[in-house]
């Protein structure tokens, strides 16, 4: 073995730029495994990060029809009377003998709204009318100042919380925004508190937003009578988020006193169980298109050990003709063709392991460490496999064949 080592090695020298160039093909396929699986990974964390960031146990209510306003029309074109969303069903719900599954219940009302102050406006995102629980249930934090409460809630007071966009948009930097009164509606409203910077989740900007007592919302913009744009639940676990759904759906079809379901509940810990199947999938995909890389390089290795084979059919003779067994010549080849792959393999490991320090298309990679014992072992089994004619054939040559060869 060690002479097969030896001569293989030398083999390699002899040929530098040739090795290296069949080495970058290995080199390549496995820093790709590495890196695009990495890349999936990535990409499956912060999706769940921004899932969990709105709380793995949440459950959303809406009306029918859609996710719409109350009232909307729903899939036939008609308006669904029933299919409101009122402080009774918040009762209900908040009842733990109706739903022992729940933790938390809070009513959401959504409008639009320009808020000014001092001369600056801004378009807020969304405005977000609800109760304290609110916070808890969503996960939001407050970087200065308070929450509501549920006395603002119960007297109406017209106190809001800001994001950092709006923040940002409507004081100048360094002006504490605390105790401002800015203008919403045509009435002025009291800063309380700002929330923690969350950044966007993908497709809305988390912290363009203004919250507010649900009911100073209503009397301002939407009217009481309207009901509520949906329902917010905290489950007391994620694993309890199944129970608290047949919960919810019990507990509303009797106040409600429908036989078929005039509401619609979105199990955010579905919705996570869904993700990370979805980016599963993604990540094998990915790697399986690097993977596709590595069968080149591989063909490449055997392409080059036939060139080799050839160029060094006398050699093969000589050795044959002193003594040298099928075995010996077959060892010396395919230890060449192995020793490539290594070589480019942890290579490959190095550049893999270096490009996931660096952003790829918005996306953090995560290293997984399957992926790189994966990349290499498929390298090492990559130079073996294609290595394997190539040496045959050298060990097949006849002696008195081989010393003829030109």
């Amino acid at each position: 073995m060690i002479e097969s080592v030896r001569l293989a090695l030398q083999g390699m020298a002899a040929n530098r730029l040739r090795s290296a160039l069949t080495m970058l093909g290995i080199l390549i396929g496995v820093a790709a495994v590495i890196i695009l699986i990495a890349v999936g990974a990535g990409s499956s964390a912060a999706v769940q990060q921004q899932l969990a960031g709105l709380g793995t146990n949440t459950l959303t209510v809406f009306p029918s029809g859609g996710f719409g306003p109350p009232g909307a029309a729903n899939r036939t074109g008609t308006v669904s009377r029933a299919a409101r969303l009122t402080a009774k069903d918040v009762t209900a719900l908040e009842d733990e003998e109706n739903a022992p599954s729940i933790a938390a219940v809070a009513p959401v009302v959504q409008s639009s709204a320009t808020a000014t102050y001092d001369g600056a406006s801004h378009d807020a995102g969304q405005l977000i009318g609800t109760t304290a629980s609110y916070f808890d249930i969503r996960n939001l934090e407050i970087a200065s100042g308070s929450t509501f409460t549920e006395d603002d809630v119960a007297d109406g007071r017209k106190v809001v919380v800001l994001g950092q966009t709006v923040v940002d948009n409507l004081f100048d930097a360094g002006v504490d925004p605390l105790g401002a009164k800015i203008k919403l509606g045509g009435s002025r409203w009291v800063v309380i508190g700002v929330l923690e910077s969350k950044g966007t989740d993908g497709l809305l900007d988390q912290d363009d937003t203004v919250l507010a007592p649900v009911t100073a919302v209503q009397d301002a913009f939407t009217g009481r009578a309207a009901g509520y744009n949906n329902i917010t639940v905290q489950a007391e676990s994620r694993g309890a988020s199944d129970a608290a759904s047949a919960e919810i759906t019990a507990t509303l079809l009797s106040t409600h006193k429908v036989s078929t379901a005039d509401f619609q509940v979105l199990n955010q810990s579905e919705l996570l169980e869904a993700s990370e199947e979805s980016n599963d999938v993604f990540t094998v995909l990915l790697g399986a298109v690097a993977a596709i890389s590595l069968l080149v390089g591989g063909i490449g290795v055997m392409n080059i050990m036939l060139v080799t084979v050839t160029e060094r059919t006398r050699e093969i003779g000589i050795r044959k003709a002193i003594g040298a067994r099928r075995g010996h010549i077959l060892g010396q080849f395919l230890v060449e063709s192995v020793l490539l792959s290594m070589l480019g393999g942890l290579l490959g490991v190095a550049v893999g392991l270096a490009g996931s320090h660096f952003r790829i298309v918005g996306v953090t990679p995560v290293v997984q460490m399957y992926s790189v014992v994966l990349a290499f072992g498929v390298a090492v089994a990559v130079g073996l496999f294609f290595g394997l004619y190539p040496a045959n054939r050298a060990a097949s040559l006849r002696p008195i064949d081989a010393l003829r060869h030109e």
